[in-house]
């Protein structure tokens, strides 16, 4: 029988594809009418890159993105924090990739399509509503546009991967309300400009209140030399400032923001210079959600964003909806597609993601920067008149620990599927 899955995005595509490689069916169900490389860069961790690599998906990952090998910490005054690599160069098995969010879609989208058909995904289904039946579920779509019925479909389990918006989470919690603000504002954009540190660094400046963050995501210069600059300015508010509502494709405007980073000109990168050519910039506050108790109900549960939204913290939004989708996947292949498989996924994911969602709540790894900001505002000579070494690396290895990607612990545990769907 086949699974349902409402939402195409990263983890209902990943999930789809994981699924087809163990021999179950799926659909995938999306509201959009079209699916569009939408949105700005994002980073896929070494223990969620090894799943799409399990998923052979390898070379169409170095084809697009950007092999990171470092990240580094700094001040507000871009002195140097804490830096250390990433990916292969950290000692990994696998890579970590800086790439564009709405090219990774493609790519799991366009192997959905290539494996399980084009039928296999579903453009203007927007769930309705679902009910268990005696042998399964069925599940009522709308093509939200219009407001027009679009089909009745019946499976064995229905999977909820579809975002912090969730039309099942909002079923299955109807008293839960809006995301919650942290005061948080956040504009992205994407600028065409030079190479900084290694050509293959992530950075991470400024403190609690004020941050700007950047990477490259294009593997190759154009023909001026220049790469493909993904960054994010940050701002935090006062929590009962009426910001707009949160919504990845709101235009930003840059005098809203831009004269917060007007005096970030290091002697290694120009902040307000990236800010300046960007064309398109796009602004949102920065939400999450409380965890939950519970994500299952009968043959129903939560995967991705419907189930664990949480800051864009230590990179791991899209990691653990790839994590989610293989760890499912795995319970499917030993109960088949039953309940018991989704209690038991859920029994593995849900306490790791509520610590992650709590810990970004904290700043994750980014308590360096604000530590700093506290202990030496004025700058300093050598962060370690400010930090201790062991501050540093307790704070990096904690993070690590609770995100599931310490690097021994990782290179030695078997993968969650198989490549070939076998034991």
């Amino acid at each position: 029988m086949t699974v349902l899955i409402a939402g195409g995005g990263i983890g209902g595509l990943t999930l789809a594809l994981s699924l087809h490689q163990i021999g179950i069916k799926a659909r995938v169900f999306e509201s959009v009418a079209e699916l569009r490389p939408l949105g700005v860069g994002i980073n896929v961790l070494p223990h969620a890159v090894r799943e799409l690599i399990e998923l052979g998906l390898e070379e169409r990952l170095d084809v697009y993105g950007v092999r990171t090998c470092e990240l580094a910490y700094f001040s507000k005054r871009g002195q140097p924090i804490w830096s250390e690599p990433r990916g292969i160069e950290a000692g990994y098995r696998w890579p970590q990739f800086s790439i564009h969010r709405g090219i990774l879609q493609q790519i799991l989208l366009d192997a959905v399509i290539e494996r399980l058909g084009p039928d296999s995904l579903l453009t203007s289904h927007h769930l309705k509503d679902f009910a268990e039946t005696s042998d399964g579920i069925e599940a009522r779509f709308i093509d939200r546009a219009t407001g027009r019925d679009a089909g009745t479909h019946h499976g064995a389990v229905l999977i909820a991967a579809d975002g912090i918006h969730s039309a099942i989470r909002e079923k299955l919690y109807p008293g839960e309300g809006a995301p919650l603000w942290n005061g948080r504002i956040l504009w992205r954009g994407i600028t065409t400009s030079d190479a900084f540190l290694t050509g293959r660094t992530m950075i991470m400046a400024g403190h609690e209140v004020l941050k700007f963050v950047c990477y490259p995501i294009s593997k190759a210069p154009d023909r001026n030399g220049k790469y493909q600059i993904n960054w994010v300015a940050e701002r935090l508010l006062d929590p009962n400032y009426q910001w707009r509502r949160e919504d990845y494709n709101r235009a930003a405007r840059l005098d809203e923001f831009l004269p917060w980073f007007e005096d970030w000109r290091f002697d290694w990168l120009d902040v307000p210079g990236l800010i300046r050519n960007c064309p398109h910039a796009y602004e949102y506050p920065l939400v999450d959600r409380d965890p939950l108790d519970r994500w299952t109900f009968g043959r129903v549960t939560l995967l991705g964003d419907a189930a664990h939204p949480m800051y864009p913290i230590g990179s791991n939004g899209a990691s653990q909806a790839i994590l989610d989708a293989r760890t499912l996947t795995r319970e499917i292949r030993a109960h088949g597609e039953t309940t018991a498989a989704l209690e038991a996924y859920e029994a593995e994911r849900r306490p790791a993601t509520t610590e992650l969602v709590k810990l970004n709540r904290r700043n994750g790894p980014e308590q360096v920067m604000q530590l700093v900001e506290e202990r030496a505002p004025q700058g300093y000579e050598v962060v370690t008149d400010v930090l201790t070494q062991q501050e540093l690396e307790d704070i990096a290895n904690t993070y690590k620990r609770v995100a599931g990607f310490q690097v021994e612990a990782l290179n030695a545990k078997p993968p969650i599927v198989p490549r070939d769907g076998t034991t």
